[in-house]
């Protein structure tokens, strides 16, 4: 067979034609919408609450510590864990075996010195009579009526002693000083305390149950953003999916460093009418620093995403204006900006716009040129579109 003769312009218009039907069936096939290649959410307005978390725990509002200030072996219990306990009521005693014997060996002191006293009172009334007869010396005159004085001033004395060991025997009774709820006994019957330089806690009482305390600590990033009398909320693993409410009642100024880190305690009030809290329990403690009503959202989402390099989006500033993927500072340092994308007649168009409070999921917008209704790219939806419409099978190459 003949061959048939082919131009150099021949073969060219050939190419060109394969290579225009392969750009035209790839377009069709493969190529996607903008509304196909990002995923988009409609702009709409809502409330939001911007909240501070820490964790605590809860405690008695007032927790006393009950302890001795004599020494001795414990002799009687009178209470146990959880008991209900009034004011004054005993709680243990103590061997007052020494205690007693140390105030009547005090008593027999008073009434050797009262013997003392009547002693040299007579001598002294004896030296002022011979004194005016001029029998004694003035001198011997003075020394009666300093030990006189002397023997007063130790009957004073003696008594003293009585009424302290007379106290310390009383001590050995152990008294609660306030009503309410034994929470911890560190002591046995039998158990030997002793009170020297530091006293020993015996029992700890919570004086109302009723009335409970968080001690939270709260990041000093944080505690800018909390004051006296704000609303809290917290929940304990004791009780899942139960929240409990509470409020502010004390930012205290000490501050705890560990670890190069600083937290403030925030003290919490805590109704508990059931008693269902317990002290020593763990709350996980949120705070609303923040509100606002009916205003315009939008997710964090959409604040992070950036299009991908060769994407085109009309309007978009070829340097400065705000930064992608996150929030900038105005001049004025109080403002802070940031920027998102809208598709608008099938074109990506970035919008500026001015940021308020956040809750980590959704970002409060001030201001801008952003609408609610708008349709809003939060990320990026063209790998998956294109391999659902492929199959699963790679784009076709034309070359």
């Amino acid at each position: 067979m003949k061959k048939l003769p082919r131009s150099p312009i021949a073969l060219f218009l050939l190419a060109v034609a394969v290579f225009a039907a392969g750009i035209v069936t790839y377009r069709q096939f493969y190529m996607v919408s903008p509304e196909q290649q990002y995923r988009v959410q409609t702009v709409e307005k809502g409330d939001l609450s911007q909240t501070v978390s820490a964790n605590g725990t809860i405690n008695p509002v007032s927790l006393v510590n009950v302890g001795t200030q004599v020494s001795g072996t414990v002799k009687k219990l009178y209470v146990d864990f959880n008991s209900k306990v009034q004011k004054g009521q005993i709680l243990l005693e103590l061997d007052d075996a020494l205690l007693a014997a140390q105030q009547k060996q005090s008593q027999a002191n008073v009434q050797s010195a009262e013997a003392t006293l009547e002693l040299t009172s007579a001598n002294e009334a004896r030296m002022r009579s011979l004194f005016a007869q001029e029998y004694v010396s003035r001198q011997e005159l003075d020394t009666a009526v300093q030990a006189k004085k002397a023997a007063a001033a130790q009957i004073k004395l003696a008594r003293a002693t009585v009424e302290k060991d007379r106290a310390n025997l009383a001590y050995s009774v152990i008294r609660s000083p306030v009503s309410g709820v034994v929470v911890d006994r560190s002591v046995d019957v039998g158990q030997t305390v002793a009170a020297s330089l530091q006293t020993p806690t015996l029992f700890k009482i919570a004086q109302d149950l009723a009335k409970m305390q968080i001690d939270a600590n709260f990041a000093e990033a944080d505690i800018g953003s909390i004051r006296v009398g704000q609303p809290v909320r917290f929940t304990v693993d004791a009780f899942a999916g139960r929240s409990f409410k509470g409020e502010v009642r004390q930012i205290r100024l000490n501050p705890i460093t560990q670890q190069n880190v600083v937290t403030y305690d925030v003290v919490i009030n805590v109704d508990n009418p059931e008693q269902i809290l317990l002290p020593g329990m763990t709350a996980y403690v949120s705070i609303v620093v923040a509100e606002r009503k009916d205003v315009l959202l939008v997710p964090n989402a959409a604040l992070r995403f950036k299009p991908a390099t060769g994407d085109k989006a009309a309007g978009e500033p070829k340097s400065g204006g705000a930064n992608n993927g996150g929030a900038a500072k105005t001049k004025d340092e109080k403002t802070l900006t940031g920027k998102v994308y809208v598709l608008r007649k099938g074109e990506l168009i970035p919008v500026a716009v001015s940021l308020g409070i956040t809750d980590s999921r959704n970002t409060e917008i001030s201001g801008g040129e952003l609408n609610a209704g708008d349709q809003l790219v939060v990320g990026a939806a063209l790998a998956a579109d294109t391999s659902k419409s492929s199959g699963g099978k790679p784009p076709m190459r034309m070359f």
